[in-house]
């Protein structure tokens, strides 16, 4: 374990994800682009955009100098379940668009706003932020057209001429989330470059080598007039190769989005992904998009689809294969489909457009080590991720720390790391503090819970004085800690990260359910809203209220005082819906 605070979720490096190039980013959600935060929030009235430009007859901008009028940066606000990160609550990201039509028709990727809940569009010359609503997205040909409040906008026109190799364009848009417009020139290296990556599949791309960052996704690439040759979807700045859905492809897929009209999508926010050996491939779901195809068969965040009608996908490591079975087909047809769902390790089948997916078997995969050179036994951990789970008493986690403890980190409330150690040993994570007044703190990182139920028993098994402590809603805010003396009493603590930089005492009693000395006992700690809830061995000794933290990691903790050694094992931990 390490004593750094925050760990990337890595999937018990069964998964790798295909190296993309979406926006130049390396990895990661396609809905992020940047996580710069809006400056304001919405306005309460919408009012039509005011500007002078030049524009052609029909209404259009007809020069470079004004393509800025146009260009909108857009935030999508959404909840993704990640490859590499798990769950991301009300995730933040901002890309680039363009608008099409006066009335606020705009452009941008179908991987800048996939699978977001809301919209917030920065228009040139506001402040404040306007909304948008989305009409239709195309998942292989990575194009969005959102609808803008407001009308009187400035707009671009596709061009109609010849695209040749030696051209010059221009990217236009807003990179790394900053609110600074930005244009960089280059010339088209190809006109007819690959279109299949690891989140699309694109028939016609141009490739030019105009400087582009995250952020630009979704911008238009203009010529010297001003007018739309193609929309930014991918770089590479390490080869000075950037990427763009020519307009021989956008402008046609954009008009039937426009009208409300989904193009070879099924409603996932998906990426390609393949097993370290090859071996195995699919597309994985981060997000589904309510009452589509994929919704109700039932495919949830965090599925990896392996197979399209009967046709094994992503095996080139590229979304070519799930593409071209969507192409091939009506949107309303069935399609067979098989699912591996990761979080309950379960093969399901079922039909987009048909019946609902339903389990045919255990997968056999999450958390299975072969330990015999190849025959039939294996070991596998009892360790238990379901970030969908909805019920009272259903497990987000539950784990005897007969697994890997890579998820999780400690932190340090007083002491030095020299003073403990801590280790898995027979099924039970064992802390061992040889110093006094040692404070020490364990996170599990995979995930940030809002309302959640922590139990987990730990045995004291020296002569000591000492507290256990379950922590909730840890951030860089502070935490709720649940602190349970050995002598019978407790606390139920704030600590306060952002005003007091200290402890808050919101209970202090005691309480004969605590089974003093050299015992085991089993802990309870329930954040629910405003109140914290601590429970022992199976009785409920206290609630409180407080409302000042809302969301954050879970995790536990061994205090000593002055009597040692503290030798405290867990037996297991389960984090659930309360």
């Amino acid at each position: 374990m390490r004593a750094s605070q925050f760990k990337p979720f890595i999937l018990l490096g069964v998964f790798i994800l295909l190296v993309s190039l979406a926006c130049n980013a390396s990895s990661g959600t396609p809905a992020v682009e940047s996580t710069a935060p809006p400056t304001k929030e919405s306005p309460t009235t919408v009012q039509p955009v005011q500007s002078e430009v030049a524009v052609t007859e029909s209404g259009a901008i007809d020069n470079l100098q004004d393509v800025k009028s146009a260009v909108v940066q857009i935030e999508s606000q959404g909840t993704f379940v990640d490859p590499e990160f798990g769950l991301m609550m009300n995730a933040a990201g901002r890309g680039s668009g363009f608008i099409i039509d006066p009335s606020g028709i705009a452009v941008t990727n179908n991987h800048v706003v996939t699978g977001g809940a809301l919209y917030k569009v920065w228009v040139p010359g506001e402040d404040e932020p306007r909304n948008a609503r989305l009409l239709g997205v195309s998942e292989c040909s990575d194009l969005a057209v959102i609808d803008i409040d407001g009308d009187g906008f400035p707009y671009l026109n596709f061009y109609n001429g010849p695209i040749d190799v030696g051209m010059d364009v221009y990217i236009a848009g807003f990179p790394l989330g900053d609110p600074e417009y930005t244009l960089t020139k280059g010339i088209i290296s190809k006109a007819k470059a690959g279109g299949d990556t690891s989140w699309a599949s694109v028939d016609s791309v141009l490739e030019y080598d105009a400087e582009s960052n995250p952020g630009n996704s979704g911008g238009p690439v203009v010529t010297s007039d001003g007018e739309v040759v193609a929309v930014h979807y991918a770089g590479d700045s390490s080869a000075d190769q950037a990427f763009g859905i020519s307009r021989d492809v956008a402008s046609d897929v954009v008009e039937q989005l426009r009208e409300g009209e989904n193009v070879d999508t099924i409603g996932v926010n998906g990426q390609a992904v393949t097993s370290e050996d090859g071996s195995f491939s699919g597309v994985w779901v981060s997000s589904v998009q309510s009452g589509s195809p994929a919704d109700n068969a039932g495919v949830l965040p965090g599925d990896i689809i392996t197979m399209l009608e009967n046709l094994v996908i992503a095996s080139d490591g590229t979304m070519s294969q799930y593409c071209d079975v969507l192409r091939s087909h009506q949107p309303e047809d069935p399609l067979s489909i098989q699912v591996l769902r990761w979080s309950s390790d379960e093969w399901l089948e079922g039909q987009l457009n048909g019946r609902e997916l339903a389990v045919t078997g255990s997968a056999g995969i999450t958390g299975a080590d072969n330990t015999n050179g190849g025959d039939d036994t294996t070991t596998t951990s009892t360790d238990v991720v379901n970030p969908n789970a909805s019920q009272s008493g259903d497990y987000y986690y539950y784990t005897e720390f007969d697994g890997s403890l890579d998820s999780w980190t400690y932190f340090l409330g007083n002491g030095n790391d020299s003073g403990f150690t801590n280790e898995a040993v027979d099924g039970k994570w064992r802390v061992e503090i040889n110093e006094e007044n040692t404070w020490v703190y364990f996170t599990y990182n995979d995930y940030i819970y809002t309302d959640t139920r922590i139990d987990t028993v730990a045995e004291n098994l020296g002569r000591n004085n000492n507290n256990v402590s379950l922590i909730c809603r840890y951030s860089e805010n502070g935490w709720y800690e649940f602190n349970v003396y050995n002598s019978g009493k407790y606390d139920i603590l704030y600590y306060d990260n952002l005003v007091k930089h200290d402890y808050v005492t919101l209970y202090s009693g005691g309480s004969t359910a605590i089974n003093t000395g050299k015992a085991t006992n089993e802990y309870t700690a329930i954040c629910a809203e405003e109140q914290l809830t601590l429970g022992i061995n199976g009785e409920e000794v206290r609630t409180v209220t407080n409302k000042d933290l809302k969301e954050g990691l879970v995790g536990l903790g061994v205090s000593s005082f002055n009597v040692l050694p503290i030798i405290v094992e867990f037996d297991y931990f389960i984090v659930s819906v309360p």
